[in-house]
């Protein structure tokens, strides 16, 4: 799956990812059985709303060097979640100008 949205409701919270789990939990020695979700998640998401061009989620793609985004309605209700994949099967010049950007090695976190 690679990243899933955590929700109240239908309220997003953030995503969670292998990654977050691995730097987050496993680096720090917590087990899964005393790790909650929220203690690794990643908060500040980016998102696209469900009537947004796929422009811009390309361009947020690019800029986070994601490749998913979750997509939300008027209300910011969780509606679904935008790829990588879904673009490059409509949109692939866009989806080849993503996958390059986020691809482009970033500073690793501090």
């Amino acid at each position: 799956m690679g990243a899933l949205p955590v929700c109240s409701g239908k309220e997003l919270l953030g995503m969670i990812t292998d990654r977050d789990i691995t730097v987050r939990a496993v680096a720090a020695g917590q087990g899964p059985s005393d790790t909650c979700v929220s203690d690794v998640m990643s908060e500040h998401v980016r998102w696209v709303n469900e009537d947004d061009s796929t422009a811009t989620a390309v361009h947020h793609m690019s800029d986070m060097q994601v490749r998913r985004l979750p997509v939300l309605n008027a209300r910011r209700e969780l509606v679904g979640i935008v790829s990588l994949g879904d673009l490059a099967t409509h949109h692939t010049v866009q989806a080849d100008e993503a996958l390059r950007e986020i691809s482009t090695p970033s500073q690793p976190d501090r």
